[in-house]
C-alpha cells in the first residue's frame, strides 16, 4: 500500500544562510517540505547537511532567512509560540542520545514529564506504545547498554515520536550500522511514513537507503555552499545535470568505475 503525499508543504525554508561565527557553511538556501514525504538531505562532508537540520529545528538561529514549520517561523517565535512549534517535531540524533542510567521506558517518557500533566500510568501505555511502534515490544525496563546498535536508534525514534508529532528528522539514523540492520531501520521509517503519515526530515549519506526510503532529495555542494540538486534518487541518477551528482548515486568514481 503506497503512502499519501499531500502537494501542501509543511516545511519552508526561505533564503537560509547560516553557519558559526565569522564562518558561512551555506547560503541562499531555499526549499519545501510536502506533507507526508520522506525528505532526505544530502552532500559531501562540510557542506552542512547537520548545521541545515539544527537551524530548521531551532537549536541554531540562521544569520538570516525563515525556516517555517506548518506556517510558523520557527526563526522568529518567542516563548508559547515557539513551544507550539517545537511540540510538532520530534528529533533523532546520531548517537540516539539516550540517557544510560535510564530504561527506555523511562527514556521515553522524559518528553511527556517535560511537557505535558499526564499521570504516570498513561505515560507508561504511551511509552509502551511507541516501543511497539518501532518493534521492540517487551524491552521498557531494559537499559540503553543492554541492547544492539540498531535498537538503540529504534529506541531513540520511539523517544522522537513521544509527543505525536508531525514532523520527525533523524540525522545519520543508519550511521555505524551493518547493512542488515541499517535495512530494517530503513523498513521502521517507511511502514511509519506509510500508515501514520508521518513526515520525515532525514540527513544521510547512506545511498541504499536513500534509493529505499527517499521521496525527494537536495544535495549540498560545500564549495557552492548551497544547493546544487533536487529530485528523486532516480531522477538525480539518470538526469541531473551536473556530472558528479550523476555519479554519486551510481556510485562511479571520475573514472567510471563502480565504487566498492
Amino acid at each position: 500500500m503506497s503512502k499519501r503525499i499531500e502537494q501542501e508543504p509543511i516545511i519552508r525554508v526561505e533564503d537560509v544562510v547560516a553557519g558559526y561565527g565569522d564562518v558561512t557553511i551555506f547560503e541562499n538556501v531555499s526549499f519545501e517540505v510536502l506533507r507526508g514525504e520522506v525528505f532526505v538531505i544530502l552532500g559531501g562532508s562540510g557542506c552542512g547537511k547537520s548545521t541545515l537540520l539544527k537551524n530548521m529545528i531551532g537549536l541554531y538561529r540562521p544569520f538570516s532567512g525563515h525556516v517555517e514549520i506548518d506556517g510558523e517561523d520557527i526563526v522568529s517565535a518567542e516563548g508559547a509560540a515557539r513551544l507550539r512549534i517545537l511540540r510538532k517535531i520530534g528529533v533523532m540524533y546520531q548517537q540516539g542520545a539516550l540517557f544510560g542510567s535510564m530504561t527506555l521506558l523511562e527514556n521515553i517518557e522524559l518528553p511527556m514529564e517535560e511537557f505535558t500533566d499526564l499521570p504516570r500510568e498513561a505515560m507508561h501505555r504511551i511509552a509502551s506504545s511507541k516501543l511497539k511502534l518501532v518493534q521492540l515490544e517487551g524491552t521498557e525496563h531494559r537499559f540503553p547498554a543492554e541492547i544492539s546498535g540498531g535498537m538503540r536508534k529504534r529506541a531513540a525514534m520511539a523517544r522522537a515520536m513521544a509527543l505525536d508529532p508531525e514532523i520527525l528528522f533523524l540525522d545519520e539514523p543508519s550511521a555505524g550500522l551493518d547493512p542488515i540492520t541499517s535495512a530494517e531501520l530503513d523498513d521502521t521509517i517507511s511502514r511509519l511514513a506509510r500508515t501514520l503519515g508521518i513526515t520525515f526530515v532525514i540527513v544521510t549519506h547512506e545511498l541504499a537507503s536513500i534509493y529505499k526510503i527517499a521521496d525527494r532529495v537536495i544535495m549540498l555542494d560545500k564549495e557552492k555552499k548551497g544547493i546544487v540538486a533536487t529530485g528523486t534518487p532516480v531522477e538525480l541518477r539518470d538526469h541531473c545535470e551536473i556530472a558528479w551528482v550523476r555519479r554519486f548515486f551510481r556510485r562511479e568514481t571520475a573514472s567510471g568505475e563502480v565504487a566498492a
